[in-house]
């Protein structure tokens, strides 16, 4: 299955960036791409979500990062092992699956290692200083239940605790009865397991010394009366198919794998950017990391070094916006198809391939999406409509705005037909939906709609709010200009400004901070220190950028 075409607004998103999202990934549905779902880099405003509960839409789903990350490039639906399982079952899955390195989790789901061949030998392996008469070298830490699994044997009887794992240390009844005696005295008879072939004499010396286990090799089966003797002396039975030196070495294959398992592994959390782990990985020897969820610990996938050659990216359908700086985070990692906007062309963007690059001076980019239905002799759905006609609506303050021009009054009333909307309620209605300034705090309400610029050197920040007078803004004003400092220095900015748009008399005022050259060469009437009155403006696309665009110009950068 492909990945999903996002079809993404701004950062900070408005009206018109949410809902030309949602307009244009109906359109590209409806054409040529099933798969596109619209997306949104920010909160939702009060008016957006009003317009969404008109629609009957739910949310754009929230992305605010594409960067490709661990999770992007792990393969999925992982094989594993669990950590009872013995050696030469975790060894045959590796052989069965062309593998170097599996990964152990528990019940769960979570990661206790991912043990490699090399760490495998250590389970049958001795010490380098273990003498060949010691227990340390006749020692296996396994349970009886593993040995029969590993033998492909059969256990005689309910053995008690067949599921327990024990130290136990092998005697391989290879010499004679008085020897194999000796040798045995040597170790606790509830750990000996001894292994032997068809040899009654060897047979009988373990039910003497009730040992914890004999291991019948060569498929000999021992009579109803010796099996009965065993129980009474509380001697497990295990009958092997195999001759006893292929059954001594397949019985230390029984050992479980949790026995192998170190942290020493590298692993990663699902959200590690692809560009940080690469370096991580470069230089390393470990066939397979594995990629966990950094809450649960569940594994979540794996990876290997050439997973990493050709990562998948996002793929991203730009709507709104024309420039890295005010696109998700990662953008300039995923893969543009289309930029679909109104806006000045600006920034650094850039493609590996040709893209439908579409930039229409209009009023508003719900305009252009309403405009490619209408081209298309198709009409979108009533939802979609509603989502439109609230995109020009605010950004042209009902086609009042100096961005408004003639195919925003011509789309706009078309869109308005389909929707079934009352245009003149409607309007009101979605203005009076919410109050930036009366909803939210200072620093929320200055990011509801909040752009980045740079321009001749300076890099500057733009805000505006609209509302039904200006009543809340003098009652804020002071928690504004903090807020508005307060972006400055967090965001490394050298100007930033607020502009409040009085909907009603379509008037604006324009809160500054930052360096004072900027507010200096202001020419509109300054109200008091930080604060003008620009009547008439309106919009910042069409007036307050250009204008200011104009005044950085003039200055000497900062």
């Amino acid at each position: 299955m492909t990945s999903p075409t996002f079809v993404i607004g701004h950062r900070n998103p408005d009206t018109d960036a949410i809902c030309s999202a949602i307009g244009y990934a109906a359109f590209l549905r409806a054409t040529r791409d099933p798969e596109a779902q619209a997306a949104c880099c920010g909160e939702l405003t009060v008016r957006t979500a009003w317009v969404l509960q008109q629609a009957g839409l739910p949310a754009p789903r929230l992305i605010m990062d594409v960067r490709p990350t661990a999770a992007t490039i792990c393969r999925q639906n992982v094989v594993t092992a669990a950590p009872d399982e013995t050696f030469l079952s975790v060894y045959r899955k590796m052989l069965d699956h062309h593998f170097r390195a599996m990964p152990v989790v528990d019940a769960e789901g979570r990661l206790l290692g991912i043990p490699t061949i090399q760490d495998l030998a250590q389970l049958f392996l001795p010490p380098d200083d273990a003498h060949p008469h010691n227990a340390a070298n006749r020692a296996v830490r396994t349970s009886l239940k593993n040995i029969v699994a590993a033998l492909g044997g059969r256990l005689l009887g309910a053995a008690s605790n067949a599921e327990v794992f024990d130290d136990l240390l092998l005697v391989v009844a290879a010499s004679s009865l008085d020897t194999t005696r000796q040798r045995s005295l040597q170790f606790p008879a509830h750990q000996l397991a001894i292994v032997t072939g068809d040899r009654p004499d060897i047979h009988a010396l373990a039910i003497e010394r009730q040992v914890r286990c004999l291991i019948i090799t060569g498929g000999f089966q021992p009579s109803e009366e010796f099996q009965a003797s065993a129980r009474d002396q509380g001697v497990s039975i295990i009958l092997s198919p195999h001759d006893t030196a292929s059954t001594s070495q397949l019985i230390r294959f029984s050992r479980p794998i949790g026995e192998a398992l170190t942290t020493a592994f590298q692993s990663f959390s699902t959200r590690a950017p692809l560009a940080e782990l690469k370096h991580e990985v470069q230089h390393s020897h470990q066939p397979l990391f594995p990629v966990v969820d950094e809450e649960t610990g569940r594994l979540k996938g794996v990876f290997s070094k050439s997973d990493l050659v050709d990562v998948p990216r996002a793929r991203l359908v730009l709507v709104d916006h024309n420039e890295f700086s005010q696109a998700v985070t990662g953008a300039d990692e995923a893969e543009i198809i289309e930029v679909i906007d109104h806006h000045r062309l600006s920034g650094n963007l850039r493609t590996k391939e040709p893209i439908r690059f579409i930039n229409e001076p209009v009023g508003s980019t719900c305009t252009i999406v309403g405009l490619m239905f209408r081209m298309r002799a198709m009409e979108p759905d009533k939802a979609t409509a509603i989502c439109l006609c609230a995109g020009m609506i605010s950004d042209t303050l009902h086609l009042t705005s100096p961005t408004t021009t003639n195919t925003d009054r011509e789309i706009l009333p078309w869109l308005a037909g389909i929707a079934g909307i009352d245009m003149k309620e409607f309007v009101r209605e979605f203005f009076a939906a919410g109050s930036m300034l009366k909803n939210c705090v200072a620093a929320n309400a200055i990011e509801s709609d909040r752009k980045e610029f740079e321009e001749s050197g300076w890099r500057i920040s733009i805000s505006q709010i609209e509302e039904l007078g200006l009543g809340e803004f003098w009652k804020r004003e002071e928690d504004l200009h903090a807020a508005l400092d307060a972006v400055c220095k967090f965001k490394n900015l050298h100007f930033a400004c607020l502009m409040v748009t009085d909907i009603t008399d379509h008037n604006s005022v324009l809160l500054v901070a930052g360096n004072h050259r900027v507010a200096d060469a202001i020419e509109y009437p300054q109200l008091r220190k930080h604060l003008f009155e620009m009547k008439g403006v309106v919009s910042r696309k069409k007036q307050l950028f250009p204008y200011l665009s104009r005044i950085l110009g003039k200055l000497a950068a900062p």
